[in-house]
């Protein structure tokens, strides 16, 4: 109940503020909340079925989110993670055929790089990024691809929805997703602002990018962090 009244108090006092005018709303979309309620996004049901495309970078060891898209829509989801908790997790895990493992992330450029690893080691995300939930004491080297070369191996040329909770990358990815001129009906961002100190900042010039690419936000989580919007050209 504690942060239940927490949450919506800062959530009065960013709308207040002005704090959050980037991420009002500008499409109509008939939307539900797919997921649990602290790894999930909204999503327009009535623009999938069961010939849908569904890409979920970051995984960790929660596949609500994607299970839930599979039960409703019986598509096919392709997820992705490089974390090597994440991948030991799925290996784990008795999932339905149509989730599609992949042990590698979205960068901007294919090749292998850094990955650190989080600063509590009970924690499963990590981050390309340096950032303030990182140990950069402890890294890993890591298999990542660029969207160019992920739907080129999978033979996609759409993606009906493409979610990406991968803890501060999301600014560096964005850039090459547009450059891509990949048709994307859905693009689900979890932005991690509170990592940077220009974190909202960041974020704002990213919704900015997107706009100006043609995606248009139709709905925001309660915190502000998982963002959903469409492609309306």
């Amino acid at each position: 109940m504690k942060r239940k009244i927490e949450s919506k108090i800062k959530k009065f006092i960013l709308m207040l503020t002005g704090q959050v005018r980037h991420l009002k709303p500008t499409a109509q979309c008939d939307y539900e909340w797919y997921g649990n309620p602290h790894a999930g996004f909204y999503v327009c049901p009535q623009l999938l079925d069961e010939n849908s495309i569904v890409y979920s970078f970051g995984i960790g060891e929660d596949v609500s989110f994607d299970l839930e898209i599979i039960a409703k829509h019986k598509c096919q989801v392709y997820g992705f993670d490089p974390t090597p908790k994440s991948i030991n997790w799925v290996g784990q895990q008795e999932l339905p055929g149509n989730f599609h493992f992949y042990k590698y992330g979205i960068h901007s450029e294919s090749g292998f790089v850094d990955f650190f690893l989080p600063k509590n080691k009970a924690y499963v995300s990590g981050s390309l990024m340096i950032q303030n939930n990182v140990d950069t004491g402890r890294k890993v080297s890591v298999e990542m691809k660029s969207i160019g070369d992920i739907v080129r191996e999978l033979g996609h040329d759409h993606i009906d929805v493409l979610k990406m909770d991968i803890e501060g990358s999301e600014y560096d990815v964005i850039d090459s997703i547009l450059k891509a001129n990949l048709s994307i009906t859905q693009l689900l961002i979890e932005f991690h602002d509170r990592f940077f100190e220009d974190g909202r900042e960041r974020t704002r010039r990213a919704i900015g990018q997107l706009k100006a690419g043609g995606f248009e936000v139709f709905a925001v989580s309660d915190s502000f962090e998982e963002v959903s919007l469409v492609y309306r050209g």
